[in-house]
């Protein structure tokens, strides 16, 4: 009987499935005594959760956990450390960082912005995902650029950093925007289905998500230059720097053979599990960007990198 652990720790060591047609590379030699543990059999933490679609997510009663983060992680281990058991253990936005610091989780697979707050207490790996802030639109209105809703109605969600950029972008371009505030998606998402605005301004994966699940995707497109990123890493300890090497070494590899690619694709433009919704999200030109110049640098100084 398979287990997970939440908050406490216990839990049932689960073996992760190898990836098929996958070259994987050989483990590092590193003077690293948590990398050692790890080779020798040792327990890995993942650290998941349990409905951050299509990042990491679980699946059935069995919670058996996927996701782009989730797979990216047990490639990470598999490569490294062929012979460590996996356990899985699901995290909040609230315990990640404390969890990820005492030891308790290895990894943490999630949606997680790199900042240089955060590498204060955690170590980041290669960006492996990048959020682009961009709206959403019907697919009959001819709107292609933030600039063209001079004079119309936009809904952001309040509270998120999506507005504050909408507000700069507007002052920078000498347009005026009517800004409309929701308390969350679907409450923005339904004031765009019923006409009342003219777009819905929010980061890409979150817009493609509830398009996806609306009665009918097929009437809104994503559209606009971004007027925003952020960066998307794996977490792990900072106090062992053979770790960061090592991660870093697969994500690069996974890079440069086409593997992170295809991965990102599997989630974000192809139907998944459970119940077989397509993000219809391709991915940006940022995110090509880190892959044939993978770096970790974080949001502040991101828009020196993208």
């Amino acid at each position: 009987m398979k287990s997970v652990v939440k908050l406490s720790l216990a839990s049932a060591a689960l073996t992760a499935a190898f990836f098929s047609n996958i070259a994987c590379a050989a483990a590092p030699a590193v003077d690293s005594p948590t990398l050692k543990r790890w080779q020798e059999g040792g327990t890995v933490v993942i650290g998941v959760r349990e409905s951050a679609t299509p990042m990491s997510y679980a699946l059935g009663a069995n919670e058996k956990f996927v996701g782009y983060h989730t797979e990216l992680c047990e490639k990470v281990v598999q490569t490294i450390a062929p012979k460590a058991q996996l356990k899985y253990m699901v995290l909040t936005p609230q315990n990640t960082m404390p969890l990820i610091q005492n030891g308790t989780a290895d990894f943490n697979c999630a949606s997680m912005t790199n900042s240089l707050k955060r590498q204060d207490q955690v170590a980041f790996g290669l960006t492996t995902y990048v959020s682009e802030v961009r709206m959403a639109v019907a697919k009959d209105q001819p709107i292609t650029s933030f600039k063209q809703l001079d004079g119309k109605k936009a809904v952001a969600l309040t509270g998120t950093t999506a507005v504050q950029i909408l507000r700069r972008f507007a002052a920078e371009h000498d347009i005026k925007i009517q800004t409309v505030m929701a308390k969350d998606q679907y409450e923005a998402f339904l004031l765009l289905e019923s006409g009342r605005v003219d777009a819905f301004v929010l980061d890409d994966n979150m817009l493609a998500g509830v398009i996806a699940q609306s009665k009918h995707p097929e009437g809104f497109k994503i559209v606009g230059e971004v007027i925003g990123a952020e960066p998307i890493a794996i977490q792990f300890s900072k106090d062992d720097p053979a770790i960061k090497q090592a991660v870093d070494d697969v994500i690069r590899q996974m890079m440069a053979n086409g593997e992170l690619e295809k991965l990102y694709n599997k989630y974000y433009t192809q139907p998944i599990p459970p119940k077989h919704m397509n993000l219809n999200l391709p991915m940006g030109d940022t995110l090509k960007k880190m892959i044939a110049n993978p770096n970790d640098v974080p949001v502040e100084q991101f828009d020196t990198v993208r």
